[in-house]
């Protein structure tokens, strides 16, 4: 039996599919017919080969472009990490010290001319606050006072002053302050007066700019001939009470002192002495007073007859200083009795500054004389009475003169 084949009508066979419109393989179909298992003929999309192999050439030339892209991407990406781990310029390795900037500088070779001409080198380990190699110095005192530095803690002076109110007083205490400003610190003055403190004292004080303490005895002393006995007790009484360590010195307000006299007390350990030059009572001549010394060992005093038979000690109450550490620690003097050393207002005048030296010191091998060989004359004892001069009230005059003479 003859089987006849119909041909789709013109309206079908134009007719394309859709299958793959939103797809990336865009195709072309053509048609054929097939057989179905029921006997029916059916109409199948075939992708042609000439679309086929267009559409493979369009993805691979997509891919390539996108994987050129990467490619690029990736490298500039490593050569800017590459170039921003690059130095560029001179690093120096940096030890794990030096974060701490501490200069240790090398030794350091240091030629040195004698007088000879002789050329003498020298290794010097110098600690400096900057380095500098290769230094040549000529001069060996230089480098001494240049890198050398005397670190060594100074004695403290401390200078008792009695005073009291008279016409003279301001003079006498402002003198005595500008020579103590002039002395290399540490200075202690201890000012004590009687009875009461003046405004006066206290606010001249203020104005010296020198450290000092104002104290005030209470005891009586006008059955005393030395009025300053109980005052000096009082500054005793401080510098053991609060244990100040030091070079005790008496420094009267009316008399004369140099600085280098004050330079020379630190050099005292326990108790050293001068002589003293005084004016006499009389006020027509000078005497002096005080030790003869051989070096700094004291083997004699300057002194008169009738002084000889009175005295132990001859030395004026300005000439000689010690060790406070004495007042308050005796064991390390090995002082016999531990009683406060204190002056005595029960001896008669003149006789005040033996009778204390002799609870501080046994004889003369426990003294030092002071400058060596004591040939010089360091400070005075005027003895200026002032007490038939008026006072004036607060150290100013209440009123001016009388007569007013007006300028022409």
């Amino acid at each position: 039996m003859a089987s006849i084949r119909r041909t789709l009508s013109p309206a079908y066979q134009d007719r394309s599919y859709q299958n793959g419109a939103n797809s990336a393989f865009p195709v072309t179909t053509s048609t054929s017919h097939k057989l179905s298992p029921n006997g029916k003929y059916s109409s199948l999309p075939v992708l042609s080969i000439n679309a086929f192999v267009v559409s493979l050439r369009r993805f691979f030339s997509s891919r390539k472009i996108w994987r050129k892209s990467l490619y690029r991407c990736l490298l500039f990406f490593v050569l800017g990490l590459v170039l921003g781990m690059t130095p560029f310029g001179h690093v120096t390795d940096i030890d794990s010290r030096d974060v701490f900037f501490e200069i240790k500088p090398a030794h350091v070779n240091v030629q040195l001319d004698s007088d000879n001409g002789d050329r003498i080198s020298k290794r010097d380990e110098i600690v400096l606050d900057s380095v500098s190699l290769g230094v040549d110095l000529r001069n060996e005192e230089k480098i001494v006072e240049s890198f050398r530095y005397d670190f060594a803690p100074r004695k403290q002076l401390i200078v008792i002053t009695p005073t009291y109110n008279r016409a003279m007083q301001a003079y006498f205490l402002n003198r005595l302050a500008q020579v103590l400003r002039l002395v290399r610190p540490p200075v202690l003055w201890i000012v004590v007066e009687a009875k009461a403190a003046s405004f006066e004292t206290a606010d001249m004080l203020r104005k010296t700019g020198v450290m000092y303490r104002h104290l005030v005895s209470q005891q009586n002393s006008s059955n005393v001939k030395d009025r300053g006995v109980h005052q000096r007790n009082a500054g005793l009484e401080h510098i053991e009470r609060h244990r100040l360590d030091g070079i005790v010195y008496f420094a009267d307000d009316d008399n004369i002192y140099s600085i280098e006299l004050f330079e020379s007390l630190r050099e005292i350990s326990r108790f050293g002495t001068w002589p003293v030059a005084m004016l006499a009572q009389s006020k027509n001549k000078a005497i002096l007073e005080g030790p003869v010394c051989n070096g700094s060992h004291v083997i004699g005093w300057h002194t008169n007859d009738k002084s000889k038979r009175l005295r132990r000690f001859h030395v004026d109450m300005s000439g000689f200083a010690f060790n406070s550490t004495i007042l308050w620690n005796p064991k390390k003097w090995r002082r016999p009795f531990s009683n406060p050393i204190r002056q005595l207002d029960t001896v008669k005048e003149g006789l005040q500054e033996t009778t204390f030296i002799k609870q501080v010191v046994e004889d003369e091998y426990q003294m030092e004389g002071t400058p060596s060989g004591c040939s010089r004359i360091l400070n005075w004892h005027l003895h200026l009475d002032s007490h038939n001069l008026a006072y004036p009230r607060g150290w100013l005059l209440q009123k001016n003169l009388d007569v007013v003479l007006p300028l022409k």
